[in-house]
Parts: C-alpha cells; sequence; structure tokens
C-alpha cells in the first residue's frame, strides 16, 4: 500500500512506471491520456473510433499507444483486459446521451444509453477490476455526470444512467477496496465536447448554461484532467467511492436569480 509520501509531496502526483488504460479518448478522454502521460504514465489510448485513438496516442507523446476498443462488446472488453495484462490506471470517458422528453423516448434510444452509460462501465469494471484485484492494486476511475446530481427537462435516461453509473462504482470501491483497489468517479459541468456541440451551437443556451455556474463560464476539457490525476496518483491513495465534482458549483449554488440583499 502506498501512502503518497514515499518520495516525498513533490512526487505525490507522479505516475512513473505505471501503465493507464483510458476508453474513450476524444473530448475529456483526450486531456486526460495527455495528463497522465505528461505525470509519467504509459498510456493505452482506447476508443471505438481507431483514428481517434491514434491521434490521442500522437498528442500524449511517444510512451502511448493506440487501441480500438467499443465498450458495447463485453467480448472485445475481456479479450482487451487478458492483451493488455497489469494495469495501474483504467479511466473511462465513454458516454453518450440522447436528448428527448421522457414521454419522447423510444425503447431504442433507452437502449443505446443505457448500453453504453451504465452496461459499458459495468463492463469495464468487470474486466478490468478483477485484474486489479488479484494483484491488490490499482485505481479506477469513471466519469458520472453532474446530471447524476440535478436534472432537467431532457435529461432523464441520461440523468439514471449516470447515478447509476455512481451507484455501481460506489459498491465496486467496496468490493474491491480490501484488495487496495481504488474506485471513484468525477461529476463534470458543462463542458465544451463534442457531446454538448448542441448546445454550443445555439447562443442562448450556451450563455444560459455558463450563467448557472458559480464561475459563469463552462469548463474546456484540460480543466477536468487535473482530477484524473489526482485519483490516480498517490495523492488519493486515501480516496475511495468518492464521485468528485468539477462542476463550478454548478450544484452546490442555485444561480437561476441573484436576490436583493
Amino acid at each position: 500500500m502506498s501512502t503518497g509520501t514515499e518520495h516525498g509531496y513533490a512526487g505525490m502526483f507522479r505516475l512513473d512506471g505505471r501503465r493507464a488504460l483510458v476508453i474513450g479518448v476524444g473530448g475529456i478522454g483526450r486531456e486526460a491520456a495527455r495528463a497522465l502521460a505528461a505525470h509519467g504514465a504509459s498510456v493505452v489510448c482506447a476508443d471505438r473510433d481507431p483514428a481517434t485513438a491514434k491521434a490521442t496516442a500522437a498528442a500524449a507523446g511517444t510512451a502511448a499507444t493506440a487501441l480500438e476498443l467499443d465498450v458495447t462488446d463485453a467480448d472485445a472488453v475481456d479479450r482487451a483486459a487478458a492483451e493488455l495484462g497489469a494495469l495501474d490506471v483504467v479511466v473511462l470517458t465513454a458516454g453518450m446521451n440522447v436528448r428527448k422528453q421522457l414521454l419522447d423516448y423510444t425503447f431504442e434510444d433507452f437502449d443505446r444509453v443505457v448500453g453504453l452509460n451504465l452496461k459499458g462501465t459495468f463492463t469495464v469494471l468487470r474486466a478490468f477490476g478483477a485484474g486489479m484485484v488479484e494483484r491488490r492494486r490499482g485505481s479506477i476511475v469513471v466519469l458520472s455526470s453532474m446530471r447524476a446530481h440535478a436534472v432537467e427537462p431532457g435529461q432523464s435516461v441520461y440523468a439514471a444512467t449516470k447515478a447509476g453509473v455512481v451507484q455501481m462504482c460506489r459498491t465496486a470501491a467496496a468490493e474491491f477496496g480490501p484488495a487496495g483497489v481504488r474506485v471513484n468517479t468525477i461529476a463534470p459541468g458543462v463542458v465544451e465536447t463534442p457531446l454538448t456541440a448542441q448546445i454550443k451551437n445555439d447562443p442562448d443556451w450556451y450563455e444560459a448554461y455558463a450563467n448557472k455556474s458559480a464561475l459563469g463560464r463552462w469548463a474546456a476539457p484540460g480543466e477536468i484532467a487535473g482530477a484524473v490525476v489526482y485519483l490516480a496518483s498517490d495523492a488519493a491513495s486515501f480516496v475511495t467511492g468518492a464521485d468528485l465534482k468539477v462542476d463550478a458549483g454548478w450544484t452546490a449554488v442555485d444561480g437561476r436569480f441573484t436576490p436583493p440583499t
């Protein structure tokens, strides 16, 4: 067990000699892979789109490699876990959203969102968690969302899956913890990624979201990467079962109206 102070506090965020897998390497995942590599990890950049995986691996440096992987294919995930062998860090950022009112949702929409966000998380925890538990070390980081805590119209299934991701990872933290394996989630606020392009293309919608948070703006994908490095590193050696909010205070502040004081 590491306490994070073996090499002094100056090195507590370093990941030298560690192997990391980042799944879903467009947007936040791309910056997470780059940040992990910058702190010394060798990083496998995995994505269902091989071009995205290769581009992110190139951006992450010479210690990074690319892997085509679809987390909705459980057999492929199991094969990847066997082929990659010992990993110290696994980061799952892959996710999707279908923005529709509940009464307009189809069963096909439901299955697509649940299949990637919730079943995909289960598949990754099962496949890669087994090896970590056997080796008695490792850190798993999964992207949840502020929508696990605060909802709005049109977000029913997405919000439900992200709340499910939090609870599933908390359970994994409880079950894997005796083996020294940590499992945490990160709940981003509004981040400028391909997943939020629909909002960015509507100026009023974009501005309304910016003004809702305490900081009054959107996040760049790189602003989530620090939380990934923290949870992956020895700096978080006593952190497990947490859902770390990186949302500019969205879920803490009622920013819809500023009353006179």
